[in-house]
């Protein structure tokens, strides 16, 4: 069903932020970095996985993202829902459901047997694909996908996200120089702001957590290889 109401961006970014916090998806540890899939520590991680077992919270996240999409980019602007493989898959299907539209999703490679292809599901040339996945960093990752789509002669000139860090400048400008517009609900600015509203985190974390997000390079040097 496709959403009819339309929250303000900023009341959006608030409400996701909240549901993360309370599901537990928000992981700060300044003292024992994580250390991200680039190899880099951090303070911060999210696991957007863990909302597809949260009927409500999931539901309600797709009505956000599909109002968000549909205003930025327009209300007839797609043809075909496409996830990225395999944290985009879930919140695609239920995006293509929303949009009344079909649904595809993206391999990171070909699967190197049968018909050794990237795109499960139909898509082709005229297609207006929406890659949705479940956060970006730094936008590298999705440059991959939208390859993949535009090789089967579709076009891919957005992609909609849960969760975009909002802490490395460059990424949304790796993306528009290759085409591509980010949608998202929510940054690492929002989920610090309703974590000290909340009390969620001690106050000494979420001061460590701020230092890193208002200047992560020089954070994760410090702590490389450590």
């Amino acid at each position: 069903m496709i959403p009819s109401s339309y929250p303000d961006p900023a009341e959006i970014a608030r409400l996701t932020a909240r549901m993360l916090l309370e599901v537990k998806a928000v992981h700060f540890n300044a003292e024992t970095p994580f250390t991200l899939a680039s190899g880099l520590p951090s303070p911060t991680y999210i696991d957007c996985r863990k909302l597809i077992s949260f009927p409500r919270i999931r539901s309600t996240l797709m009505d956000f993202l599909a109002a968000t999409v549909m205003r930025q980019a327009g209300f007839e602007a797609f043809t075909n829902i496409a996830g990225g493989e395999t944290a985009g898959i879930p919140f695609a299907a239920l995006m293509a459901e929303r949009m009344a539209l079909p649904m595809t999703y993206v391999r990171k490679k070909p699967k190197g047997y049968g018909r050794n292809a990237r795109i499960e599901g139909v898509m082709g040339e005229g297609d207006r694909v929406l890659l949705v996945e479940d956060l970006t960093t730094d936008g590298g990752s999705k440059l991959s996908f939208v390859d993949a789509i535009r090789d089967t002669g579709a076009a891919c000139a957005h992609t909609a996200v849960i969760f975009y860090y909002g802490i490395f400048p460059e990424t949304t400008a790796r993306l528009a120089d290759h085409g591509v517009a980010l949608h998202h609900l929510c940054t690492w600015w929002d989920v610090l702001a309703e974590a000290r509203e909340s009390g969620a985190f001690d106050a000494a974390t979420l001061a460590e957590v701020e230092t890193f997000l208002r200047d992560p390079r020089p954070w994760q040097d410090a702590r490389r290889g450590g």
